[in-house]
């Protein structure tokens, strides 16, 4: 049979490349560890980066890994999306069966991967396009550390110069998010087809600055392993002269040296690479080079059924055909009775000599079979197939209505950039078909429409407002106001990701154009509203809002109203009515829960922790951020939502005092790969703590990261959260003045807001900066003082957060001291406590402040808040009150474990490794490592065993 012929001219020896083995080996080996994500392998054309990959894999296999391999193919650069993922998952497919497969994934996943292969079933229904991809991703992680689970996984992706941009999105999502799990990732590449502009560069350079990622260069055979490569060929071992001969043509690459031995030992230097290449085909007979071609134009792997219907020969006709060609070892027998081209360079090197009518015949016979059947080409393929094959046969009329096709079946699988990319192909080949319309049964705008959206999914901003003025060019308001209206909205939604003025203007020019009860005004009443309510003009947002509530009532738009219902528990939390927020918060919940979206579901349970935070309620916020969470994994949201609540949790920590735990949670989530809006949230969360710890570097480096000192944020929280960390970072760097500047820009009348961690922390914060410019610009400091006072009277102080900053802003610090530690936030205690003390140090009363200051100083020390402690040393200093030393220890010498500690010991003291509590607790296993080395050091004993009888006879865990 054909697999009888194969390998002529393939060395059965595998030369040299131990260090690079040895490298992989130990990559993989930190994988293990979940020390290591991905191995970045380059190198030239043919210099054996295939070949050494096998080589790993088998060995990895050997030792008991999962090996799954996919790769890339030139198609994917025309948006064939997702190949060498699809790849993978059939592999596993044909390994374990769907049923099994989906079984390891979370629930609804299995009709997410329905998209990519049908063997999963009936697909979703369509989500939005902002999750929907973002869950596709979470989908594949969640399945590639299930698998990890029963034993490690070594996941090969070959050729990702050809990637397709999905492709590359979820490799570096991948990259960056595999640690929970003992999966290494080893992608290969062409280094020399890398040219400037190519696509695949940045990713290369994003990868390169993750933990994580390492890179290895695939050098050229050494001469003395030319030599050994060409025993291995030829069964005995060359001599010298021949040996220098072939190794100063191949100049060390592999493929070039089987090339030369191929065409015989008196060869004459080949001109070109492609002579080269295409020396051995040559020698081939006419009908087998004739077949090759064919092939060549169907890929680097082609089915034997396609091959068949394409060149009409009959099954014995084509075995017949290309048994000399699998002789030579041009092409191989694949599964699936498939050939495969042995190299790439072989393919293109053969594609080339298709002359050009017959390129156009063969490109246009391919197309023609697969649309007859296409099951000839795998699942999920044949659309992009036909696309490519008639674009390539240069048939302008069926290139746009497969190029269209294709588009359709892009978006479906979530693949937003190669759906735009053939959308704009339909654009450029409209002009040359007359009746595109009626052959795809849209018109141009529509085909704009669609490019606009894809452009806005996949983050291609400055195309998607490209597309959208082309799409408002062709359209006539006062024809299709809705339509109109739909694309103006799209625009200030790229505008506001672009940070370009005009975004408000659009969206009531866009209100005005539909004044009728249509759920068309509804959908760009929820986007106006919203936009006005982040603003901060939440009296015109809400009414709009619940202008929009009421025509999706009545339209039975149940998914629509729990969305505005979301949008008005937002309005209100912002204007400071929390109890009104949770209320409506529990109403959207209820509808999710009935309609079953998780994203409902969970938006309205992340805006409750937020709530729940902001009226006092903090620990009974992070209990149910932490089930929302852990929800949101269920749901596959994690990466989408999840980091949003997590995000609440940091903050809910935050306002505990529980800083090492808000700042662990804060970094952890970060490398859960947020949105960018959610990550500066996140960011912002690690300044807070850095302020209440003094960390200057922490704060400057986040502020410079949100853009805060050079951009002016046009949302309200944003905007007030970076004001309040210019104004902390300035006194805590002993400048005051300049914080008295930055609170004087504040528009205390209109910016300020009564929500207690917005509107209220922000004024709190102005006082303190009031307090401690007094002695510079006393004049400018009273006046802004009681401009706050002012304002101060005019805010909604109806929760006990609220009421605890009002007490402060009025100078009851006793009061607002008894507060705070009834909320169970000490630093703010801490605080008050400090202020009380000055107060009580000016009236004169020594004694007073003492005891004030004795109170506030153990809370700071177990907090690390240097710099409160500092106020508080000083300020004793000045009057003359010693203050009691901190051993680090509480009374009886038991020794003082931070509350983050405890919890770490207790799941020691299970027997629990860094891995599960990392799990447990959503931090790092490096993390738990340090937590663990200082609870040993603490505890004065070496092991952990040492520290679980440590904790047990000491008392310090439940």
């Amino acid at each position: 049979m054909l697999d009888d012929m194969m390998g002529r001219a393939v060395s059965p020896v595998f030369v040299g490349r131990e260090a690079e083995l040895a490298g992989l080996a130990e990559a993989f080996e930190q994988a293990r560890e979940k020390a290591a994500t991905a191995v970045l392998l380059g190198g030239e054309a043919g210099v054996g980066k295939t070949r050494l990959v096998t080589c790993f894999a088998e060995r990895a296999e050997r030792d008991g890994a999962r090996v799954l391999v996919g790769g890339c193919v030139e198609l994917s650069t025309e948006g064939l999306a997702y190949a060498p993922f699809t790849a993978v998952i059939r592999q596993l497919v044909r390994e374990q069966g769907a049923e099994e497969v989906a079984a390891l994934l979370p629930d609804g996943g299995a009709r997410d991967l329905a998209r990519l292969l049908p063997e999963f079933g009936e697909a979703g229904d369509a989500v939005e396009s902002e999750t929907a991809r973002a869950r596709l991703f979470e989908q594949i992680l969640n399945l590639l550390e299930r698998l990890a689970e029963c034993r490690p996984l070594l996941l090969v992706i070959e050729d990702i110069h050809w990637a397709d941009r999905s492709s590359r999105d979820l490799i570096a999502f991948l990259s960056r998010n595999l640690r929970a799990a003992p999966v290494l990732m080893l992608l290969t590449y062409r280094s020399d087809d890398l040219h400037r502009q190519h696509p695949l560069r940045p990713v290369l350079a994003e990868l390169g600055r993750v933990d994580g990622v390492l890179r290895l260069e695939l050098p050229r055979l050494t001469r003395d392993e030319v030599a050994a490569q060409m025993a291995g060929i030829l069964g005995t071992t060359p001599e010298y002269p021949k040996v220098r001969e072939v190794y100063q043509r191949s100049e060390g690459i592999p493929l070039f040296v089987e090339a030369l031995l191929e065409s015989g030992g008196g060869c004459s230097l080949p001109e070109s690479l492609h002579d080269l290449i295409i020396g051995s085909v040559e020698r081939l007979p006419e009908e087998t080079q004739r077949v090759l071609r064919v092939a060549a134009a169907g890929g680097i792997r082609v089915s034997h059924a396609l091959l068949s219907a394409v060149t009409g020969l009959s099954d014995v006709e084509l075995e017949d055909a290309l048994r000399p060609a699998v002789a030579a070892n041009v092409i191989q027998v694949a599964d699936g009775r498939a050939y495969v081209f042995r190299h790439s360079l072989i393919r293109e090197a053969v594609h080339e000599e298709l002359l050009p009518g017959e390129h156009v015949r063969t490109h246009a016979r391919f197309a023609e079979e697969i649309e007859k059947n296409r099951r000839l080409v795998p699942p999920g393929r044949a659309a992009i197939e036909i696309a490519h094959h008639w674009y390539s046969a240069r048939d302008d009329l069926w290139a746009l209505v497969s190029a269209w096709d294709a588009a359709g079946k892009a978006a479906n699988a979530f693949a937003y950039n190669e759906q735009m990319q053939l959308l704009e192909r339909v654009l450029s080949l409209w002009n040359k078909v007359p009746d595109a319309t009626e052959r795809i049964g849209a018109d141009q705008t529509t085909v704009l429409e669609h490019a606009s959206e894809a452009a806005q999914a996949c983050g291609e901003l400055d195309r998607g407002i490209k597309f959208v003025k082309a799409a408002l060019s062709e359209l006539d308001e006062e024809a299709e106001p809705e339509r109109v209206a739909e694309l103006v909205v799209r625009l200030s939604q790229l505008k506001i990701s672009k940070r370009k003025p005009g975004a408000l203007d659009d969206l009531r020019y866009a209100e005005r154009l539909v004044p009728q009860p249509s759920l068309a005004r509804t959908r760009t009443l929820a986007r106006l509203g919203s936009y006005l309510m982040f603003q901060g003009e939440v009296a015109e947002g809400t009414a709009l809002t619940e202008e929009a509530l009421a025509i999706a009532r009545a339209h039975g738009e149940e998914c629509l109203e729990a969305d505005l219902l979301l949008n008005l528990a937002v309005g209100h939390s912002i204007a400071g009515d929390m109890e009104r927020t949770i209320t409506i918060n529990e109403t959207a919940m209820a509808i999710g829960e009935r309609l079953r979206s998780g994203r409902i579901l969970l938006r309205a349970l992340a805006n409750t922790v937020d709530a729940l935070n902001n009226v006092g309620r903090s620990a009974e916020a992070v209990e149910l951020a932490l089930k929302g969470e852990q929800l949101a994994k269920k749901y596959g949201l994690y990466r989408v939502q999840g980091t949003f609540i997590s995000n609440n949790r940091a903050e809910a920590l935050e306002s505990l005092g529980r800083f090492d735990e808000a700042a662990e949670a804060a970094e952890y989530t970060l490398t859960m790969d947020p949105t960018l809006r959610t990550r500066h949230h996140l960011r912002r969360v690690r300044a807070d703590v850095a302020l209440a710890r003094g960390e200057a570097e922490v704060i400057r480096s986040v502020l410079a990261e949100v853009d805060a000192f050079t951009v002016e944020e046009e949302f309200t929280q944003e905007l007030t959260a970076n004001t309040r960390l210019k104004m902390g970072l300035h006194l805590l760097e002993g400048e005051p003045l300049a914080a008295l500047e930055a609170a004087e820009r504040v528009q205390v009348d209109t910016q300020i807001l009564s929500k207690p961690l917005l509107g209220w922390r922000l004024l709190g914060l102005i006082a303190d900066v009031c307090d401690a410019a007094g002695v510079v610009a006393p004049e400018r400091a009273a006046a802004l003082r009681a401009r706050a006072e002012k304002v101060g009277t005019t805010m909604a102080a109806d929760n006990p957060v609220s009421e605890a900053y009002r007490l402060d802003l009025l100078r009851d610090h006793d009061a607002a001291a008894a507060a705070w530690e009834r909320l169970e936030r000490p630093f703010l205690q801490a605080a008050s406590l400090l202020r009380a003390a000055r107060t009580a140090a000016t009236a004169g009363d020594r004694e007073g402040a003492a005891v004030r200051l004795r109170a506030a100083r153990p809370i700071a020390v177990a907090l690390s808040a240097r710099p409160l402690v500092a106020e508080i040393e000083a300020l004793a200093r000045r009057i003359g009150v010693a203050l009691p030393a901190e051993a680090g220890r509480e009374p009886g010498g038991v020794p003082l474990l931070t509350p983050r500690e405890q919890e770490v010991l207790r799941l020691v003291a299970q027997g629990r490794s860094n891995r599960d509590i990392a799990s447990e607790l959503f931090i790092s296993a490096k993390t738990v490592s340090v937590h663990v080395s200082n609870i040993l050091g603490k505890l004065g004993v070496s092991t952990r065993g040492e520290a679980a009888a440590a904790a047990h006879r000491l008392s310090l865990i439940g």
